[in-house]
């Protein structure tokens, strides 16, 4: 089959579409990868991927959404796929109008996260939800990345029959590392005994960053890696500010570390993971540092509380609040044997279900089974 693998950004289609495409091309498939422009594209195309770029934007504007529209509708007609497989709301959405408006034989889509689920007007909910119901009544296969959104498919009858399929990453690559540990602490002048925290995520508001920088304050004898960047996708207000304030007071126990391709290697070398994003879909982050090892600190939403097992392999506190987020890191701070028994039941969680190999096999069958 030709095959498109369309999603939003450079970003999604490098980390997180890259190991299903190559999985389908060891099927013997034609895989085309879809995003738009980036930087992160050079890696497909390095392993002889045709990546097409395409318009699309992260927001509501009607005149944006309409050009990257009638874009996907120009590439589908061009290539004749046999199946379109999207991803992500907004580019999803567009992806299976123009499948299905092209008469593509088989349309699949992949929900990392509904927008109504997430905070924003009545109205714009609204609408959120009315385009999931309509697109779902022309999706072939409906997967979705955590059991809640699967539920939240069949509940709200935007799908029959959805399949909650999980996310997954190398076991091969996120493991415990003591030569990368003090590799990393070494380059980054962070003592052995050093209690480090470590997130790692884009730099935008819903991520918690303006709760974790103030939750560090309590916690002087550790220090913060954040690895990550704000994509010029980002919407939102920027953390620039943000930042700045923490760097004054927390000086050089914040570690802003930017991009970094050897994220294996900094988990490694880290002690606790943390995400307190406020709305998520099942992040892959958190399964890295799972499989690195790593006690996981992140907040009880959908996603993250079907991979944080609350006192067994990390904590889970209330999105949005400071004092909850700064007690549990504190507690895994101040208690290294704990911190140790909680990674270790995460890595062995993490080997059961999330392993890149056993979700990606799976998804390929339900795509190419008929």
């Amino acid at each position: 089959m030709k095959i498109l693998e369309i999603t939003n950004v450079d970003f999604s289609l490098n980390h997180f579409l890259l190991p299903l495409m190559r999985a389908l091309r060891e099927e013997g498939h034609e895989v085309i990868g879809v995003c738009a422009d980036g930087p992160l594209t050079a890696l497909p195309r390095q392993e002889g991927f045709r990546v097409e770029t395409l318009p699309f934007a992260r927001s509501f504007s009607p005149t944006a959404q309409a050009r990257a529209f009638w874009a996907l509708v120009s590439l589908i007609r061009r290539e004749k796929p046999d199946m379109v497989h999207a991803h992500m709301p907004i580019s999803g959405i567009l992806a299976r109008i123009a499948a299905r408006m092209c008469g593509v034989p088989r349309i699949a889509y992949t929900c990392h996260g509904f927008l109504f689920n997430q905070p924003g007007s009545v109205l714009r909910r609204g609408l959120a939800l009315a385009l999931e119901f309509f697109c779902g009544r022309m999706t072939d296969v409906y997967l979705t990345v955590s059991q809640e959104e699967a539920e939240d498919a069949r509940r709200l009858h935007i799908t029959r029959n959805p399949v909650a399929i999980g996310n997954g990453r190398d076991s091969a690559r996120f493991r415990p590392d003591p030569a990368a540990r003090a590799r990393i602490r070494q380059e980054l002048g962070t003592l052995e005994t050093t209690p480090v925290i470590v997130v790692v995520s884009r730099l935008v508001r819903h991520k918690g960053y303006p709760e974790l920088l103030e939750a560090m304050r309590s916690m002087p004898e550790a220090e913060l890696w954040v690895v990550g960047e704000r994509l010029t996708s980002d919407h939102g207000a920027a953390l620039d500010t943000c930042f700045a304030e923490a760097q004054a007071t927390l000086g050089p126990r914040l570690k802003c570390l930017g991009y970094r391709a050897d994220t294996p290697a900094i988990l490694a070398a880290a002690d606790i993971f943390t995400l307190p994003s406020h709305f998520e879909g099942l992040p892959m982050s958190i399964i890295e540092a799972m499989m690195t090892g790593l006690p996981v600190v992140s907040t009880d939403i959908s996603g993250p509380r079907e991979q944080v097992v609350a006192g067994k392999t990390g904590l889970l506190v209330p999105p949005a609040r400071v004092a909850p987020l700064a007690a549990a890191l504190r507690q895994l701070v101040e208690d290294e044997p704990l911190r140790k028994r909680m990674g270790q039941a995460g890595r062995q969680r993490a080997l059961a279900l999330f392993e890149e190999k056993q979700i990606i096999q799976k998804t390929v069958r339900l795509l190419t089974s008929h």
